[in-house]
């Protein structure tokens, strides 16, 4: 059953070439013992099951999934305890994104839980600070550091921001509800309190995420349809990603911090899709929204902020009295 599947599988990679000879050269049989393992007479070694999956890369995992449907094979990324896993994190998920991405008939579906880290990967001191915040939680060699005397690598800002470019352009559907912001909002008001950012850089940090939320605005406001927000007041937010064309489609869930689950298979990613369609019904969009309603949310989350920062003022005025 699964040497069938197996086949079946190489097959679709082999543009008309033989398998026979195929399989033989990759396996170093003659062609007679690769006919005899093709044609089902002869078992694969799990061996040579598994030099021939790795070569056309496929998984075995992934063979079990095909023959039965409640299992999934899926891919799973580094866990990030440094900066060199971070910079690799970003170069990683470009490339998973790359190929896919460069179509016309490319969208993404969001469930942002927090700020998308792609609107996050820009180069400036926000950028930068989200970086700080991640090596703090992963990197025990950052527990005593403060945010001025962090500066990434040089090489890790290019990589980000060149993960944060693969969302330039391309069709782009998101779903919020008002407490998207609230994860950034806490870790900076936590960094600020233990004494990590100063009250200016506090601040500075505060006003680019206003100018964050002023770009979105301006975002949908356009309504070029290539940027969707949607709004959800019922809906809890998970940060599963879902990408796909005609031909492709992947799925991204959360793992732990940064590290997530990736796969393409076809049934687990047609749920995902209807999943995510599901919600976009019953929820807002805001592009085609009215004034009223646009600027309602855009008001409620501009609202964090700025309580934010009369908080932040309000400590730091009263431990100067």
């Amino acid at each position: 059953m699964y040497q069938e599947k197996l086949f079946e599988k190489i097959k679709e990679k082999l543009n008309g070439k033989s398998l026979n000879e195929v399989l033989s050269g990759v396996l170093n049989i003659s062609y007679d013992a690769a006919h005899r393992r093709t044609s089902l007479k002869s078992k694969m070694s799990l061996n040579e099951s598994v030099i021939a999956a790795k070569y056309f890369g496929l998984s075995i995992d992934s063979l079990i999934g095909e023959v039965h449907k409640s299992y999934v094979s899926v891919e799973k990324t580094i866990q990030i305890k440094n900066e060199k896993n971070l910079e690799q994190y970003f170069e990683d998920s470009y490339e998973s994104l790359r190929l896919i991405v460069d179509r016309k008939d490319f969208h993404l579906f969001y469930s942002a839980k927090d700020l998308p880290i792609f609107h996050l990967l820009k180069g400036d001191l926000l950028s930068r600070f989200k970086i700080y915040v991640w090596l703090k939680l992963l990197d025990k060699s950052f527990r005593n550091l403060p945010f001025k005397a962090f500066y990434p690598k040089l090489s890790t800002m290019q990589k980000a921001k060149k993960l944060g470019s693969i969302y330039q352009g391309v069709n782009v559907s998101e779903i919020w509800d008002t407490t998207t912001i609230n994860s950034t909002l806490k870790q900076i008001y936590f960094y600020y309190k233990a004494g990590q950012v100063s009250f200016s850089i506090a601040l500075e940090l505060c006003n680019e995420l206003k100018l964050l939320l002023d770009e979105l605005s301006e975002k949908v406001v356009s309504k070029k349809n290539v940027f969707n927000l949607y709004y959800n007041e019922l809906l809890l937010m998970n940060n599963n990603v879902f990408v796909f064309n005609k031909e492709k489609q992947m799925l991204f869930v959360p793992n732990s911090m940064l590290s997530y689950f990736k796969t393409t298979d076809k049934e687990t990613c047609y749920e995902a899709q209807s999943y995510f369609r599901k919600q976009i019904k019953h929820s807002k969009l805001l592009n085609t929204s009215g004034e009223k309603e646009q600027n309602q949310f855009y008001n409620k989350m501009m609202e964090k902020v700025n309580v934010l920062i009369k908080l932040i003022e309000a400590e730091n005025f009263l431990d100067f009295e």
